[in-house]
């Protein structure tokens, strides 16, 4: 089963934990990371099982890679139906009410097109002491662990 991580960054934060991710989801599938700035809509496949990496700028904004990738799910609406997919979502809890709010959007938007996301929607907290990548890698082995029959059924 292929395992396609999407990140979306405005300093690369993101594009560090898809990494770790991808590390982790390598050992047992076809994984492969791309920049959401980069990535086409039409390149979304039910077949496929997304992890969707995403931060947080500002003060709850997207970062500017995720917003070409939201903007055509936007304007397009494409049917996401049977498309499967999990997020990590990064943040800094001294914004309080946007904390980790890229992460959310993402999943709104493909929940809005008809995807099912799956296991726990992780949240990285930049002023606290845990480490991102290793959160991250400990996040994907919970995801193998809790989601297997759904990474194996896409």
């Amino acid at each position: 089963m292929r395992v396609v991580i999407l990140f979306g960054s405005e300093m690369g934060t993101a594009e560090t934990a898809a990494d770790s991710i991808a590390d982790v989801m390598a050992a047992a599938h076809d994984a492969s990371v791309y920049d959401m700035f980069d990535f086409d809509v039409d390149d979304l496949d039910v077949r496929d099982f997304h992890v969707l990496v995403c931060s947080t700028y500002g003060d709850g904004d997207l970062p500017t890679g995720a917003e070409p990738l939201i903007d055509a799910l936007d304007a397009r609406s494409p049917d996401l139906s049977g498309l499967r997919f999990a997020v990590f979502g990064l943040g800094d809890s001294v914004y309080g009410d946007t904390f980790n709010r890229g992460g959310e959007i993402i999943a709104e938007k493909f929940r809005w097109c008809g995807a099912t996301q799956v296991g726990e929607h992780a949240r990285h907290d930049a002023s606290s002491e845990v480490r991102l990548e290793d959160m991250a890698r400990d996040w994907a082995c919970a995801l193998l662990d809790s989601a297997k029959a759904v990474l194996t059924s896409v």
